[in-house]
């Protein structure tokens, strides 16, 4: 019999893969938003982290602004990455329930802000610093629920990339904070070989999605589909964060 786990694996993983090839962006933050229902957030992003980190480098260069990116966005990956560095373990010692509390807020936040069209402006001449704030700020939550989108992707709005430029800009910071990721989840034993198979069945069901979400693009209401997803998040993040919430009462 087809372990139960495994199937809920491979639906979350091919809605993520979706949502990533239609938008660009969202495959950690909604399977690791989805597995979170069943399981640590920790060993969520365990098996999440390969198939994020092979799609974000494919998404990396699919595009000609790979050195324009990196010379603008460094302060933020590096930001980032050392964010997650010092606060490395977090997802494999902090309690579960207040992983999910903080994963569920940190969904309902991203959502508001991209329904809400909420937006700010950064003059280049500030890039650099507040690059390098937002970029500490992404690593620390990132270190502790898995999901990169807060505050980094509305900084990268709030620069004035354009469209193709955003969407590899994307592929760039995510491979780079995945990738720190991953070095902290082998060093914390949550990624081993316990995690290989739902992470290859992540990892086919992942490409599905994106491949499915790319031929869709041009035939969806971009607009609709956006607030669907954002509105879908919503409902994830109060789920996430009220049965844990009602846990730890009772």
């Amino acid at each position: 019999m087809i372990d139960p786990l495994l199937i809920f694996i491979a639906f979350a993983l091919t809605l993520a893969g979706f949502v990533k090839g239609a938008l660009g962006l969202g495959l950690p933050t909604i399977s690791v938003g989805l597995l979170a229902v069943a399981m640590p957030p920790g060993r969520a992003l365990a098996i999440v982290i390969v198939p994020a980190v092979v799609t974000n480098v494919w998404q990396t260069f699919a595009g000609p602004y790979l050195r324009d990116i990196a010379k603008r966005l460094w302060p933020l990956m590096a930001g980032t990455a050392i964010g997650i560095c010092l606060n490395a373990g977090a997802l494999s010692h902090s309690s579960t329930h207040y992983g999910n509390i903080a994963l569920g807020a940190l969904l309902m936040l991203y959502a508001l802000l991209g329904l809400t069209r909420f937006a700010f402006k950064v003059a280049p001449r500030h890039e650099k610093w507040v690059g390098g704030i937002v970029g500490l700020i992404t690593g620390l939550i990132s270190a502790a629920t898995g999901v990169q989108v807060v505050p980094s992707v509305p900084y990268m709005q709030a620069i004035g990339l354009e469209k193709d430029e955003l969407v590899q800009a994307l592929g760039v910071f995510f491979t780079v904070a995945t990738v720190t990721l991953a070095f902290n989840l082998t060093n914390s034993g949550l990624l081993n070989t316990a995690t290989a198979l739902p992470g290859a069945i992540a990892m086919a069901c992942a490409f599905l999605g994106m491949f499915a979400g790319q031929a869709m693009r041009s035939r969806l209401p971009a607009e609709a589909f956006r607030r669907v997803f954002l509105i879908a998040m919503i409902v994830l993040g109060l789920y996430l964060a009220g049965s844990a919430l009602i846990e730890l009462i009772w």
